[in-house]
C-alpha cells in the first residue's frame, strides 16, 4: 500500500506540468545555444572561405605546351563576362564571351597554340548575337593557318551554327543536330487570367500596335502587327545564319533549307548524308585525330589560356572603358548575385569612366530587351553626360531593344551584329483589375471612402475608371515623343521619320543598319576600334565596369551591405559580422 502511494506520488510529480517561468527559461536557453551553435558554424564557414578567398589565386596556371590545342566547351560561356567571384569560388568556371573572343585574337598570333577543338554542348548563353561573334572569332583565327575541328553529341541550331566555321565537324553515332529553321512561339495568359477572374488593362500609344510584349494578358493569339513583325525578323535571321554555313559547309542556301525543311540533319546518319557534318565518331575519336592528323600534343581548357593571356596583357596610360550592360532594365542596385542592368550602377559607372581621366573612350556594351522607364532615362542621360566630354561607342550583343535601345540610341556611333535585335521604340503599361478574383474565388469585396474623388482612382481591386485611364494614357503617349524625339536627336533623323520607323517595332542588325538605326555591323573588337579612332589613341588598355566584385563583397551584398558604399572592412569586423550571421 505505500509502496503504490510512493508510486502515484512520483508519477504525478512527472506529470506535472512546467510552469511559465521555467518553460520561457528552457526556451530562452534552447534559443541561445542554437544561436552561439550557429554562429560557431557560421564563424568556422566564414573562416574557411576567408582562406579559400585568400589562397583561391595563389595557384600558377600551367604553361602552354608547343604544339597545343586551345578546347572551348560552348557550354561555359556563362554570359558576356565571366562567372562571378563567389559562383566561381563556389566551383562554376564559367568563362565570358568577350575574354574568350580576346583570348582567340591572341591565339591566332601565339606559335604555341596549334589550333582550337570546340565541343559543341548546347549553350544557355548564346543566342545569334553571342554566336556571330564567337563565329567570326574563330574564323579569323582559322586565318591565321590554324585548325579547328568540332565535336558534338546534342547540338543546338545556335551551336552548329558557331562549329560550322570548323575545318573538320564530328557528331555522336547516337547524337542529335538540331536543323530545322527558327520558329517564333508566343505563350498567351487571357484565357488562364480570365478563369481566375483577373483582368489585366493594356495602356499604350495608339501608334505602338507593334509594342506586342502586353498583348500576351489580353489576347490569346498574335496580332497581325506582332506577326508581320517576327516573321520578318526570324526571317532576316535565318537568312543570315544559312548563308554563313552554306559558304562554309560548301551547300547552296536552297539546300540547307530543303535539310531544314524535311528535318533531314537532325539524325547522324542523316546529317552526315547530307554533308552538315564530316564523320560520326565518339569523343575519343576525335581526340586521336588532333593528336595524330593535325599534329596535337595537348588540349588545354580554354580557361587556362585566358588566365595566362590575362597575365601577359600589356598595361597602357591610355585606356577605353567598357561598360557592360547585360539583363533586364531595373531601377536601383544589385543586391545579390542576380545579373540585370541595374541603373544605379550603369549610371554610376557611366560616371566614373567619364571622370577617369586615363579613359579615353567608352564602349557601352548591350544585351538587353528592356525594362524599367525610369532607370532607361537615368541611363540615357548618363550617356549624354559621358558623350560631351569623350566619345561613346556602343556595342550590341543579342538583343538592345527597348530601353536597351534608347540607352545606345545617343552615342557617337553604334555596332550591331547582322542578327542582334534591336529597335522596339515604343512603350506600353499593363494595370491588373483582381477585384473579380477576389470576389468569385474568394468571397472578399472591397468598399471605399473618399476625401478625393479619385483618391481610389488607381485601385488594383477595380477597373481603372476614365480620369484615371486618362492619365495612364497621357503617361504612355508622352513617353512615346520622348523616346522618339531622343532617337532622331542621337541618330539626326527627323522625328516623323523616326515615329515611321518606330511604333515599337523590333528590327534586326541588318534592317536597322538601313533604316539609320545602327551605323555598322560588328562585335565588340570592331566597336573597339572605332572608340579608339574617335579618341585619337592607337595603343591603349581595357578597363571594365561595373568593376566585378570580389567573393567577399558579393558575400556581404547577399547581407546587405554594399562595401563600394563604406570603408573596407577589417578581418576582425568581418568576424564580427559573421558571429552576427
Amino acid at each position: 500500500m505505500k509502496r503504490a502511494l510512493a508510486q502515484r506520488k512520483l508519477m504525478s510529480k512527472e506529470t506535472k506540468p512546467m510552469t511559465f517561468g521555467k518553460t520561457m527559461w528552457a526556451a530562452t536557453l534552447g534559443v541561445i545555444i542554437a544561436g552561439v551553435l550557429g554562429s560557431i558554424v557560421m564563424t568556422i564557414f566564414t573562416i574557411s572561405l576567408m582562406v579559400g578567398l585568400a589562397t583561391s589565386d595563389t595557384t600558377p596556371t600551367a604553361p602552354i605546351i608547343n604544339g597545343s590545342f586551345l578546347k572551348l566547351n560552348l557550354a561555359d560561356i556563362r554570359g558576356e563576362r565571366a562567372t562571378t567571384a563567389l559562383a566561381s569560388l563556389a566551383g562554376d568556371k564559367g568563362i565570358g564571351l568577350n575574354e574568350t573572343v580576346a583570348a582567340l585574337q591572341s591565339a591566332a598570333d601565339n606559335d604555341r597554340v596549334k589550333g582550337l577543338f570546340l565541343q559543341a554542348d548546347a549553350s544557355t548563353f548564346l543566342s545569334w548575337g553571342s554566336a556571330k561573334e564567337l563565329r567570326d572569332a574563330i574564323l579569323a583565327f582559322k586565318a591565321g593557318g590554324k585548325k579547328v575541328v568540332a565535336y558534338g553529341s546534342m547540338m543546338s541550331q545556335v551551336s552548329y551554327y558557331v562549329v560550322s566555321a570548323a575545318d573538320f565537324v564530328c557528331l555522336h553515332p547516337s547524337g542529335m543536330l538540331d536543323f530545322r529553321g527558327i520558329g517564333g512561339e508566343v505563350m498567351y495568359y487571357k484565357e488562364l487570367l480570365d478563369k481566375l477572374g483577373v483582368q489585366m488593362q493594356l495602356i499604350r500609344p495608339e501608334s505602338c500596335s507593334y509594342k506586342s510584349a502586353g498583348e500576351v494578358y489580353t489576347m490569346n493569339h498574335m496580332s497581325a502587327a506582332n506577326r508581320e513583325q517576327i516573321r520578318t525578323y526570324t526571317k532576316g535571321i535565318w537568312n543570315q545564319v544559312v548563308s554563313e554555313i552554306g559558304e562554309s559547309r560548301r551547300l547552296t542556301s536552297a539546300q540547307l533549307n530543303d535539310i531544314a525543311d524535311n528535318l533531314s540533319g537532325m539524325l547522324p546518319q542523316d546529317a552526315l548524308k547530307n554533308k552538315l557534318v564530316d564523320t560520326l565518331c565518339f569523343y575519343g575519336n576525335v581526340k586521336n585525330k588532333l593528336e595524330f592528323k593535325y599534329g596535337g600534343n595537348a588540349l588545354m581548357p580554354m580557361s587556362n589560356y585566358i588566365a595566362l593571356w590575362r597575365e601577359g596583357q600589356t598595361v597602357s596610360s591610355d585606356k577605353i572603358a567598357v561598360v557592360y550592360a547585360e539583363g533586364n532594365v531595373v531601377d536601383g542596385k544589385a543586391s545579390g548575385m542576380d545579373k540585370a542592368v541595374y541603373g544605379d550602377e550603369i549610371v554610376k559607372a557611366l560616371d566614373k569612366a567619364r571622370k577617369n581621366k586615363n579613359v579615353k573612350a567608352i564602349v557601352l556594351r548591350i544585351n538587353s530587351p528592356g525594362g524599367a522607364v525610369t532607370a532607361s532615362e537615368s541611363m540615357t542621360d548618363a550617356v549624354w553626360r559621358a558623350k560631351m566630354e569623350k566619345p561613346v561607342v556602343v556595342s550590341m550583343s543579342d538583343v538592345a531593344a527597348s530601353a536597351g535601345y534608347e540607352i545606345a540610341c545617343n552615342a557617337n556611333k553604334i555596332v550591331a551584329q547582322p542578327t542582334t535585335i534591336t529597335g522596339s521604340i515604343g512603350v506600353f503599361a499593363t494595370y491588373p483589375n483582381l477585384g473579380g478574383m477576389l470576389k468569385s474565388k474568394l468571397g472578399i469585396t472591397t468598399d471605399t471612402v473618399l476625401t478625393n474623388r479619385n483618391a481610389a482612382g488607381l485601385s488594383v481591386f477595380r477597373p481603372l475608371n476614365p480620369t484615371a485611364m486618362a492619365m495612364m494614357t497621357r503617361n504612355v503617349e508622352e513617353f512615346y515623343v520622348t523616346f522618339v524625339q531622343r532617337v532622331a536627336t542621337g541618330r539626326k533623323l527627323e522625328w516623323n521619320y523616326v515615329d515611321g520607323i518606330a511604333r515599337g517595332r523590333v528590327w534586326t542588325g541588318v534592317d536597322a543598319k538601313q533604316l539609320g538605326l545602327v551605323d555598322t555591323l560588328g562585335g565588340l573588337q570592331l566597336a573597339l576600334q572605332l572608340a579608339a579612332q574617335e579618341a585619337g589613341i592607337i595603343d591603349y588598355s581595357v578597363v571594365e565596369y561595373p568593376r566585378e566584385k570580389t567573393a567577399w563583397e558579393e558575400l556581404m551584398l547577399l547581407y546587405g551591405s554594399d562595401m563600394e558604399e563604406n570603408e573596407p572592412l577589417s578581418f576582425f569586423t568581418k568576424m564580427r559580422l559573421a558571429w552576427q550571421w
